[in-house]
């Protein structure tokens, strides 16, 4: 409890202290005050090094917040530290000298899974060619029979070549996802039954009474997963991938 208590106070304080210096400095009518040359000249250097001369800095100013400062360019500005090496674009942390996305580097390592955990029984097999192994050339997909986006992406997994596809179905989208998923689970040639759902508009017959899709266990795996949209793909590295891939891209993502 006590150390609860300190952790609060301690939050309050810092909250009093940030709302009174954006206070003090939202009274000010002044201009805003220049950086040091200094500290102007590395923050210029590192971000027309980064926007590769597109652009000019017009001006370095000093902010609120100690140790950042705005970089103005036209009626643009960003935030960058005083020494130039990192900035705040849209949102996201940029290494201004490598031109990496910090943030979008680590939201994927938040997103990324461990791979060989999945529980592949509950998933549809599909080997194209030679098909892959465990450490390259293997994905996993979540796909909703319902999905536009999922039917364009299965016509560009079926050109891939030498690769192993898992596919989960995930009926998420409506009631009548949970129908076909399991018509296609329970027909005597799954994938063709899905195949020909997902790319010819060929319902699957329907299921025999007794046929048991694991609709449950795949809606529990999607949650704890946090697969909220289709189709969702996954490669051995755990790297999440969202949406339709280009056959290109997802050859990239497979490198990986």
């Amino acid at each position: 409890m006590l150390i609860s208590r300190l952790f609060v106070a301690k939050a309050v304080a810092l909250l009093l202290t940030v709302l009174s210096v954006a206070s003090a400095w939202a009274q000010t009518k002044q201009e805003p005050q220049p950086a040091s040359p200094a500290v102007a000249a590395a923050v210029k250097k590192s971000v027309e090094g980064w926007l590769k001369g597109r652009f000019k800095v017009d001006a370095v100013n000093k902010t609120p917040m100690p140790g950042i400062v705005e970089a103005l360019i036209g009626s643009d500005l960003i935030y960058v530290d005083e020494k130039g090496g990192f900035a705040f674009i849209e949102g996201q942390m940029i290494n201004l000298k490598t031109g990496q996305n910090v943030t979008a580097a680590r939201q994927e390592a938040l997103q990324a899974i461990d791979f060989k955990a999945l529980p592949l029984d509950l998933a549809m097999k599909t080997v194209r060619g030679k098909g892959g192994d465990a450490q390259q050339r293997t994905l996993v997909v979540f796909e909703d029979p319902y999905c536009s986006f999922c039917k364009r992406f299965r016509a560009v997994l079926m050109g891939l070549e030498n690769v192993t596809i898992y596919t989960y179905f995930y009926p998420i989208l409506r009631p009548e996802s949970t129908t076909v998923s399991r018509n296609a689970w329970c027909a005597k040639d799954r994938e063709a039954a899905w195949e020909d759902w997902m790319l010819n508009g060929k319902e699957p017959p329907p299921a025999p009474a007794n046929c048991d899709f694991p609709k449950d266990k795949i809606l529990a795996l999607g949650q704890r997963l946090n697969v909220q949209a289709t189709p969702t793909t996954f490669v051995p590295s755990g790297k999440r991938l969202q949406g339709a891939l280009t056959a290109p891209a997802l050859e990239e993502a497979l490198k990986r």
